[in-house]
Formats: structure tokens, sequence, C-alpha cells
């Protein structure tokens, strides 16, 4: 069965991003980063099994078209806490509260990458992805 293992996106600073995430998630870790003559500093960002790869090009925009890069995480009341005392507000929490089995809000980074966390409130896919 195919997975995604991960996202591959430049940025116009790799610190900025990574503040963001390591903010709004601390179980992310670096699987790895350096930089390479031919394309510049990267690093990968995740766990053991999903990552998201960024390098840093200077003035790079958030690619059109990206609607939004989906993390789930255990704790959205947390990552929401965390993310205000760092300054970040949302861009959209109409569906916080929406679902009977899953919460998410949206904030966009400070390279303007949208992001959305989801917390499951079952461990059923069939109730996670419920759509009616």
């Amino acid at each position: 069965m195919a997975r995604i293992e991960h996202l591959h996106v430049d940025v116009d600073s790799l610190n900025a991003t990574l503040a963001f995430l390591e903010t709004a998630d601390r179980s992310l870790s670096c699987r790895g980063q350096g930089n390479d003559a031919s394309f510049g500093s990267w690093v990968h960002l995740g766990d053991a099994s999903n990552y998201i790869a960024m390098t840093e090009v200077k003035g790079a925009k958030a690619p059109a078209g990206l609607r939004h890069i989906g993390v789930v995480v255990e704790d959205l009341d947390g990552v929401m806490q965390r993310l205000q005392a760092a300054g970040f507000e949302p861009t959209d929490s109409s569906a916080l509260d929406g679902h009977p089995y899953r919460r998410r809000v949206y904030y966009a980074d400070p390279n303007g990458l949208p992001w959305e966390f989801i917390e499951y409130l079952t461990q059923n896919p069939e109730l996670q992805n419920q759509y009616d």
C-alpha cells in the first residue's frame, strides 16, 4: 500500500518555519539537516515514518495552490496556547468544534506556509473520516 512519506517545500527562512513548528508541536524532531553546495540549507522535521523536508531559498513564497499542510496532533488546545504565546493567531478556527470526532484549526507560519492542525477525538478511522 502506498503512503506519503514526506513533503518538500522551499522556504525563505528555515529558522522561521522550524521555530513555528517546534512551538506548535514539541514532538517533532529533526531527522536530518545540512547544507548542500548545489541547493543550500535543508532540514527534515518529523518522526521516524513521516517528515516535512524544507530547503532555504531566499525569496521563496508558499507554492501557489497549496491550501494547507495537515499535521495530526494529540493536544490541539496546547498547540493553540503555545502558538498564541509566541504571537500567532489562527487564520481560521471555524472548524475547531464543528465535528464530533475531530477538531481543526489553521495558521500561517512566518514564511506564509498554511498549516492545519488536527486532533482526532476517536481512534476509529471510519469516524475520523466521516464527512456527513
